[in-house]
């Protein structure tokens, strides 16, 4: 039995735990094949305790994956009794409604064992390019036309590969080699996790977690309650049109505050699309969690404690809360604008807190070879380079411009896409004027031109919000730039939600849309306005249209 401990040696083994879960992250990342994982960080990695309940998760990572994890572990562990759980095994799926709200996201879990008991356990998560079927994209008509679902299974058996179970994968990938070395990364950072923690508990004397779990859980959770306290009670609405696939989409959002936590209901949200572009609830509530504790509490670190408080509902049907099996490819399309609909509720408690809305949905770019291209002896590949738009202005401070929130996935590298592809980007550059004008200014998206290196057709699919719905400012701030895409030389724009074909000879161009800006443009200070000139973030026109004509 664990002897009493202090709390000053109590959150001593805390901050260990935050950086074992650092470093597992950290091995996740560096073992890893794919891009989209070792340069843009679309991961995450947590250890839990013997009961299941996150205690500590690596900042580098997306709450996509973070927050789905901390309830993807209690599926798994119903699913296999911890009793019947030997070391060395490791556990996976990639149920879109268990796991992370879609096919290419892998689960795994670790079961950590000292003297004999499974003391805890490490997970991690991490994107595979590719599961064969349509691919990335929104085109399928059901779960079934996204790839290979691969239900709770054992992956590793007493340390033991399960050799049958990779074939599968590698036989349903159109890139087998990258998703074979992103699996061995996954293994890898659940061992580097279940490692660490036994040692930690070893030289500080632990026989389990529970002493500290227990702390860990109660001091987030009371600090969580303690910060919720400060947002008016109330029942707070917001309405976020946007393009949608079909047809333009309603997505509804109550927010209700109480003394005993905070509710999301998205009742009233538009119904489930015939496309990919549906949200399973797991996914929709990660974001929306997300965005409440970036204003509730932020300092507050992310456990089971503190994720508590925090509850989200919708009817099943509607298209934050798809039922299967609905087609769920790209869920982030939809899912990462949840913290621009939670922001709308939140704002009118809050109105000195909460930021204008952003592009918020990753620009994403899921690509690969054109069919004919390998019947011709050519070059095979999958990719999905990453890009983002800007972020809403603060009520204090300008928006971020090209940067990945809410979703954390960075940007993906000129060279490393060129590297891994025969795609050449011929240009990558900031947007001048596209973020809102106002007193403080949204962030500004980008504008990527790319072609193919080798003459050789590829397809991309494309699934973007943004592009007629732009990001509203708030407080009189003016809206961002909607996104747009086309083909150089075409006379119209391209929609944002269709399977592309690049020829030899075409240039795709795509702008990503800028963020919003916060309270009156008249009000900006002159001095800013001069600065924003000299960097080219905006254009004399765009001062004169946005500013006035205030003098710079």
């Amino acid at each position: 039995m664990t002897n009493a401990l202090s709390p000053a040696r109590l959150q001593v083994m805390w901050n260990r735990l935050l950086a074992v879960v650092e470093e597992q992250g950290q091995t996740l990342i560096r073992a890893a094949f794919s891009p989209i994982v070792r340069e843009c960080g679309d991961i995450s990695a947590g250890l839990f305790d013997a009961q299941g309940r996150m205690l500590a998760q690596a900042v580098t990572g997306t709450p996509g994956h973070i927050n789905t994890m901390a309830e993807a572990v209690k599926h798994l562990m119903r699913r296999f009794p911890t009793a019947q759980m030997q070391q060395g095994d490791i556990y996976m799926t990639n149920d879109p409604w268990l796991a992370s709200g879609h096919l290419n996201d892998f689960l795994l879990l670790m079961p950590a064992f000292r003297q004999g008991q499974v003391v805890g356990f490490t997970a991690c998560t991490s994107h595979l390019v590719d599961l064969g079927g349509l691919g990335m994209g929104p085109e399928g008509s059901d779960i079934y036309d996204e790839g290979l679902l691969i239900p709770p299974c054992k992956l590793v058996s007493q340390g033991a590969l399960n050799e049958g179970l990779m074939e599968i994968i590698r036989a349903n990938s159109r890139e087998p080699i990258a998703n074979e070395g992103d699996i061995y990364a996954l293994i890898a950072c659940c061992e580097a996790g279940a490692g660490r923690l036994v040692e930690t508990m070893a030289e500080f004397g632990l026989d389990d977690l529970e002493a500290l779990g227990s702390y860990i859980i109660d001091t987030s959770r009371r600090g969580t309650l303690e910060a919720i306290a400060e947002v008016p009670n109330g029942v707070y609405h917001n309405l976020l049109r946007t393009d949608g696939y079909e047809a333009e989409l309603e997505l509804r959002a109550a927010l209700t505050v109480s003394n005993k936590g905070v509710h999301v209901d998205f009742t009233g949200t538009s119904g489930c699309s015939s496309k990919g572009i549906n949200v399973p609830l797991n996914y929709a509530t990660a974001y929306s969690v997300f965005a409440l504790r970036c204003i509730v509490g932020p300092d507050i670190p992310n456990n089971a404690g503190s994720l508590a408080p925090f509850t989200v509902d919708g009817p099943a049907g509607c298209i934050l809360n798809a039922q299967r099996p609905a087609p769920v490819a790209m869920r982030h399309t939809l899912g990462q604008l949840m913290p621009d609909l939670v922001f709308g509720c939140l704002h009118q408690a809050l109105p000195d807190l909460v930021p204008a809305e952003g592009a918020s949905c990753m620009f994403d770019l899921p690509m690969r070879h054109a069919p004919e291209v390998l019947r011709g002896g050519g070059r095979g590949f999958a990719i999905e380079p990453v890009h983002n738009g800007g972020t809403g202005a603060r009520p204090y401070a300008d928006g971020l411009s090209a940067t990945a929130y809410p979703s954390g996935v960075f940007g993906s590298q000129v060279e490393i896409t060129e590297a891994v592809a025969p795609v050449t980007v011929w240009r990558r550059e900031l947007r001048p004027d596209s973020g809102g004008a106002g007193t403080y200014r949204g962030g500004l998206g980008q504008r990527i031109e790319m072609s193919s290196a080798n003459g050789a057709p590829f397809l991309v699919f494309l699934s973007v919000e943004r592009l007629k719905y732009p990001a509203l400012g708030r407080a009189g701030g003016a809206p961002g730039a909607p996104g747009r895409i086309r083909l150089r030389g075409a006379v119209e724009d391209l929609p944002g939600k269709c399977e592309l074909r690049v020829g030899p000879k075409d240039h795709l161009i795509f702008e990503t849309p800028g963020g919003g800006g916060f309270g009156p443009p008249e009000q900006r200070d002159p001095e800013a306005i001069a600065c924003d000139l000299k960097r080219g973030l905006v254009t004399k026109a765009g001062v004169m249209r946005d500013y006035k004509g205030g003098k710079p």
